[in-house]
This record gives C-alpha cells, sequence and structure tokens, in this order.
C-alpha cells in the first residue's frame, strides 16, 4: 500500500485576504477546526499515514497546529530548502524539497483541497505508473483539462480558449520515484512559478501517466466564502463517515 503523503502548505493564500493575514490558510477555522484537520483526518481514513508537511508562511504556527492536534507528521520549510518565495516558488517546489526523502509511491496534495476517503483510496496504487485525478467539469476553460486515450494521459492544457474536453486536474496525484528525476528538466512557467503539471507532461511524454476519475467530491479552500460553503457541507454531511 502506498503510505506516504506530500503536503504542499507553504503559501500564505492572499486569496483569502485577512483571513489569512496572520497565518496560513491552511489554519483558517471552518467549524471551530483549522481546515486541514479535515485534510488529514479523511487521509488517514483513508489508509495513508505517513504525512511530509511542506510549509512556509507562518511555520511556527505550522508546527504548533501539528503538535496541539496530536497529528505525526514530518515538517519541511520550503523556504529554508529553496530559498525565499521570490527565488523559487510553485506546486513543483514541495517535490524539490522530499526528492531525497521518499524512496516509494507517494501521494501528493495541496494542503487547501479537499477530498472524499472513497477518492483518496482509489488513488491508492501501486504499480509502473503515475496517476492524476480527473474530474467532469461544466466549465473546463478556467482549470487544467487533461488529455487523454481512455485511461493513458497525453497531456495537460492549461486553462484552454478552445473546447479539449471536460476532464479537469483535480490537483491530487499518485507519484512514483521516477518523478524527481524530471525535476531538473522543468523551467519556470509564464507567470514565474514551477509548475507540478510540467512534471506529469513530462512523464505523460513518457507513456508513464494514468488518469484516476473523482467520483465523489473535490473541495477548494481558496477565497473567504468557501468558509461557509464548507462550513455547510460539513453540517450536512456530519452522518458521513468521510
Amino acid at each position: 500500500m502506498v503510505k506516504k503523503v506530500v503536503i504542499a502548505a507553504a503559501g500564505q493564500g492572499t486569496r483569502m485576504k485577512h483571513l489569512s493575514k496572520n497565518k496560513s490558510k491552511h489554519l483558517i477555522s471552518v467549524n471551530k477546526k483549522p481546515f486541514l484537520t479535515y485534510v488529514l483526518d479523511n487521509l488517514l481514513k483513508a489508509g495513508y499515514d505517513q504525512f511530509f508537511l511542506v510549509v512556509g508562511y507562518h511555520n511556527e504556527l505550522m508546527e504548533k497546529f501539528v503538535k496541539d492536534y496530536g497529528y505525526t507528521a514530518k515538517i519541511i520549510n520550503q523556504f529554508e530548502v529553496l530559498g525565499p518565495k521570490e527565488k523559487m516558488y510553485g506546486t513543483a517546489c514541495p517535490l524539490m524539497c522530499v526528492r531525497d526523502l521518499i524512496k516509494e509511491d507517494f501521494l501528493y496534495i495541496c494542503g487547501d483541497n479537499l477530498y472524499s476517503v472513497p477518492d483518496l483510496k482509489s488513488m491508492n496504487i501501486e504499480d509502473d505508473f503515475n496517476y492524476i485525478a480527473g474530474l467532469e467539469h461544466k466549465h473546463p476553460e478556467k482549470y487544467g483539462v487533461i488529455i487523454s486515450k481512455g485511461d493513458n494521459v497525453c497531456g495537460i492544457v492549461e486553462k484552454p480558449k478552445k473546447h479539449v474536453g471536460n476532464l479537469i486536474n483535480a490537483g491530487m496525484y499518485k507519484f512514483t520515484p521516477e518523478v524527481f528525476s524530471k525535476l531538473p528538466e522543468i523551467k519556470k512557467s509564464e507567470r514565474g512559478e514551477y509548475e507540478v503539471t510540467d512534471v506529469v507532461s513530462l512523464l505523460a511524454e513518457e507513456n508513464k501517466v494514468k488518469v484516476v476519475r473523482i467520483k465523489d467530491y473535490w473541495k477548494d479552500f481558496g477565497n473567504p466564502g468557501d468558509v461557509l460553503k464548507l462550513s455547510k457541507f460539513f453540517k450536512q454531511n456530519a452522518a458521513r463517515k468521510d
């Protein structure tokens, strides 16, 4: 079984405005609990129990959070490893921080994304392929769209201006250690960041990526309005085990 999870949680979350002024968005409370507790609890229920928490903004609060809530996690300060945000930033940076620490298959997610226990379990696949979670969406033009033939991923088109499909990138990946060998090949994107999707695209060129379709839900925690939306979601789904 895949047990390790790399969780990207270095950013502040400026779109959260005043809510993330003194702490990262991952620690903003929803129903009196930091959002990150829901992420970690679902991961634990899904059978993952070795966490690599890549932090940065107010890292001391992340360390306190892990201790106060009784989680076991290896905390890695991205800015200490790679330098300040102005130097290196992006969704591929957490992978750069753990490349010497992980030798097995692992899950990679962002700490502001929530998935159900069944969907997390569906990514627990031990083979020689890398996997990306995809979700059918009515407005794919707002996201990265996965181009695939069957379950084989051919590439990812970011916010396409023309319709290329409805299967969007849901931001959850299962990687083999081979992913680390591709990191030196990627360059800064147009927005000046190192993107995990560029790594996925390199692996896809070698026919080493498959897609797993999200069947339950994907909740993104990025704007102040998401606090109320998720509060209602958790209350409505209180009877669920995930």
